[in-house]
């Protein structure tokens, strides 16, 4: 019980104590404006009306109501009516808070054992849900909860009284809510012996009551839509509580921290581990679709769907790094204090250690990391943790299930459940993949990982015209990115592609690399020009995969050789001052796979030879200043940057439509500037035995030095790079307002002379030019002698002719693999939050709040 003391508010000290985050409580005998009270229903505005702290029957009349549910509150508690109290009477709403928080914290200490004590937890919860926005967009209240409350002390101490001891509302709020999502009867099932016995909340053990089976718990609970619902609402005041971030602008600094999501996943949080557990079970045992009866989503509601989305997004929000660098493995020390938590509270019906061997706790040798201190956020080190190959199935095969969900076609139209929150699933499989390299390697070891490559790809052709949809391209981007710094991705990619998602791309008949380079063509060649930044990554996977393809289609090889053509224009590599890069990373992918793979890729060997005029033309490449500004011309009258019309389009695969752009009034959430790819990746070379060797940073061959008339001609392809040292994050809007004044300013980049020979002399061309050597003559002499007009016996030729000993010596494989830092955290962070924005909007928790992280535009 959280003891009183006496003092009377003031509002200006209030504030200053608020804004310093260390006002005391001390409430009795308080006499407080009147803010808003329950009358039949309506909500009613009063103003100065005095009315004492210790009124609990006045005060009371806020969370009473039966008959309330969260979208009253919204619709009942304007935004301007909480700014006014917050403005004009700050005690006020100091007051209706701690009182809001008082009655979860006696919630959590009684169990909840009446219906009516349900109901009052239930209105609590809403009303904080709708007030803390505002609370957080203040800078003058936002350590208002960690101000401390005298009486409530820390687990041990004896001197409640004393301040020091005391604990932060905050902590309060988030330990109860913690302690109400195992409140028996309330949130899970009751494990009462008989009807006269009952469950003290401070002794359960709620390794006991995880919500489902899955990793480290085998049991799985009836299905209760009660105990779904009100998780539901106390995981949304959760996710509610940890968004003070959207209220802080974006910073380089990655050493602050979110105190709600500290707080709530150290060691002080007795529940951290089940609760961890429940969540991603709730989201990974989740079948929207179930027995597959036609429009069952359309006569029964599905609660469990509220919380799957609920939990997968605290998860994705909780899943942090601490201050930004490598998470380790937590010692066996930290996980010993929660085991002996557990086990004092242990019962005779469950050992919580059941539980604990599904985390790698004991065997520090066995982790993926070698030093023994580990990041203090327990859901960071339990999933690191995780080891047991059931449970990655377990994780793997319920995450691709609600991935491919959206993509499963039927005979009967809208017939079968759609889910919506995969982008948050996308999140949560990246941060699986970051934080667990077991996971990782378990994902890549079978064709599993095609399961999650298909909804990927899908994804980003779907998303590839619409700019509202610009953050899901990063991320799905970003994922492939990460999976193709690893070997086995690419040869995963061999495996037939056989199954018929619809996609709006040319069909095909060939293997999953060919549609991923497919998908890839068609978004560089028909998504928005603000994917351009994405083209380096892009071709980045397409390099890192090639050594790895046995044989493309004759419809991925002319794609790749389109964009050749189409990146090696003179215009187009004259525009910009890192165009040429993306020619660098085609003769990259071309190189590899003649080297390595040269037997059964005849398509492309063949689609080679037809284009050879694109390789002399680069070869002869004019550099002279006329050349260069009769080039510059040519892009003046046809500005698009690649041409639609040459790339062979055949007929789309059945049933699919067209990517769309977003419908007019649709909102979006603008995103930092990402890092360029050379800030994104760091190279590994393949040794002789398959190990990957790190190779130290040094320019790549394609890198140039511009003199300091290019240096202002960055182009948005490096998106960010060239501004290492800088501590400030640029929004969308502010890199497109700050890229057109530098274009209209006097100072602006130009090719010169100098500056073309110094790339075009590094032009990767002597392995394919000697194939061309070798090649071309045979095929042409073929062609004549047998009168050919069939390109399938050239094929036929080609597929058993050979080049060995006439190629120059194969080259070492260089891998360019994903490596995380201050900017990419930053952007996943500004992405994550903004997908929960704009998600929630019943009730609209965030909508016309003073969000900082990001802005929210409307398309």
């Amino acid at each position: 019980m959280i003891k009183r003391g006496k003092i009377t508010f003031e509002c200006t000290a209030m504030r200053r104590k608020i804004s310093q985050g260390h006002c005391s409580w001390n409430l009795a005998g308080m006499k407080c404006p009147l803010w808003l009270s329950y009358e039949g229903g309506e909500m009613q505005t009063y103003f100065l009306q005095p009315v004492e702290a210790t009124d609990d029957a006045f005060w009371d009349q806020f969370w009473a109501d039966t008959a309330t549910t969260v979208q009253d509150v919204f619709a009942l508690v304007p935004a301007a009516e909480i700014r006014a109290v917050r403005e004009e009477s700050p005690s006020n709403l100091a007051t209706l808070c701690y009182k809001a928080v008082e009655k979860l914290v006696q919630g959590a200490e009684s169990g909840c054992p009446t219906e009516r004590e349900k109901q009052v937890i239930l209105n609590c919860t809403r009303i904080l849900t709708r007030i803390l926005p505002y609370i957080f967009e203040d800078q003058d209240w936002r350590g208002f909860f960690w101000s401390t409350v005298p009486g409530a002390g820390r687990a041990g101490t004896d001197e409640l009284d004393d301040d020091d001891g005391a604990r932060p509302l905050a902590e309060l709020l988030l330990l109860a809510i913690a302690d109400l999502l195992f409140c028996p009867d309330f949130t899970v099932h009751s494990h009462k012996r008989g009807p006269d016995s009952v469950e003290n909340m401070q002794s359960i053990d709620s390794c006991e009551y995880i919500w489902e089976a899955g990793v480290g718990f085998a049991q799985s609970p009836p299905l209760n839509y009660i105990h779904d619902l009100n998780r539901t609402e106390l995981l949304r005041l959760l996710l509610t509580c940890f968004s003070e971030a959207m209220y802080l602008p974006p910073s380089s600094d990655n050493n602050v921290l979110n105190p709600w999501v500290t707080f709530f996943c150290s060691a002080e949080n007795r529940h951290a581990l089940p609760l961890f557990t429940s969540l991603l079970n709730v989201v990974c045992a989740y079948d929207p679709v179930g027995y597959g009866i036609p429009y069952n989503h359309l006569l029964f509601s599905d609660y469990r769907e509220q919380l799957v989305e609920q939990a997968v997004q605290i998860l994705i929000v909780t899943l942090e790094h601490d201050g930004g660098v490598p998470h380790r493995p937590a010692s066996p020390s930290s996980m010993e204090e929660q085991e002996v938590r557990h086990q004092e509270h242990r019962k005779t019906k469950i050992n919580p250690m059941t539980i604990w061997h599904a985390f790698d706790v004991s065997q520090i040798n066995l982790c993926i990391f070698v030093q023994s201190t580990g990041p203090e956020n327990l859901f960071v080190n339990y999933l690191s943790r995780i080891h047991r190959e059931e449970d990655f199935d377990f994780v793997l095969k319920g995450l691709a299930r609600l991935l491919t969900n959206p993509l499963t076609q039927t005979y009967l139209p809208n017939s079968t459940k759609k889910i919506q929150f995969h982008q948050e699933l996308l999140v949560l499989f990246w941060k699986l993949c970051d934080f667990n390299k077991k996971f990782l390697f378990f994902v890549l070891k079978s064709s599993d990982v095609l399961d999650v490559l298909v909804p990927i790809l899908y994804y980003l052709n779907d998303a590839r015209a619409d700019q509202s949809r610009v953050g899901l391209m990063h991320i799905g981007v970003f994922i492939l990115l990460l999976l193709s710094g690893e070997r086995n991705f690419g040869v995963r990619l061999n495996k037939p592609y056989s199954i018929h998602v619809p996609m709006d791309i040319p069909v095909f008949t060939g293997t999953h690399a060919d549609l991923l380079i497919v998908v890839f063509h068609k978004i560089i060649t028909t998504g928005h020009q603000r994917l351009q930044p994405l083209f380096d990554c892009l071709l980045t996977i397409v390099v890192n995969v090639s050594p790895y393809l046995k044989s493309l289609s004759m419809v991925a090889a002319n794609k790749l050789l389109h964009l050749l053509e189409a990146f090696s224009t003179s215009w187009f590599l004259f525009s910009a001052a890192q165009n040429h890069h993306l020619v660098f990373f085609l003769l990259e992918a071309f190189n590899n796979i003649i080297q390595y793979q040269f037997d059964g890729n005849c398509n492309l060997v063949y689609a080679i030879i037809r284009k050879r005029n694109v390789f002399h033309q680069l070869a002869n490449l004019p550099s002279d200043p006329a050349s260069i500004q009769k080039a510059l011309q040519r892009k003046r009258k046809s500005p698009d940057v690649i041409s639609r019309t040459s790339s062979q389009e055949t007929v789309s695969m059945e049933g699919s439509h067209p990517a769309v752009p977003a419908e007019p009034g649709t909102l979006k959430a603008s995103l930092v500037a990402m890092p360029g790819i050379d800030k994104l990746t760091e190279k590994s070379q393949v040794s002789e035995d398959g190990t990957m060797v790190s190779v130290p940073k040094m320019d790549s061959p394609h890198t140039v030095h511009p003199d300091q008339s290019a240096v202002a001609g960055t182009s948005d392809t490096e998106s960010n790079s060239g501004r290492d040292n800088e501590d400030v994050f640029y929004t969308e809007a502010e890199m497109e307002r700050r890229r057109l004044s530098s274009a209209s300013s006097t100072s602006f980049w130009a090719p010169t002379q100098e500056w073309v020979l110094s790339w075009k002399s590094k032009l990767p061309l002597q392995t394919i030019m000697r194939l061309l050597q070798v090649l071309v003559p045979q095929v042409e002499k073929i062609c004549i002698d047998k009168g050919l007009t069939d390109e399938s016996e050239i094929l036929k030729f080609l597929q058993h002719g050979t080049l060995v000993g006439l190629l120059p010596v194969p080259h070492p494989i260089l891998i360019r693999k994903y490596q995380a830092n201050a900017g990419t955290a930053m952007w996943f962070r500004t992405y994550m939050w903004g997908v929960v924005y704009l998600r929630n909007v019943d009730p609209p928790i965030w909508y016309d709040t003073d969000v900082r992280l990001f802005e929210i535009q409307r398309m």
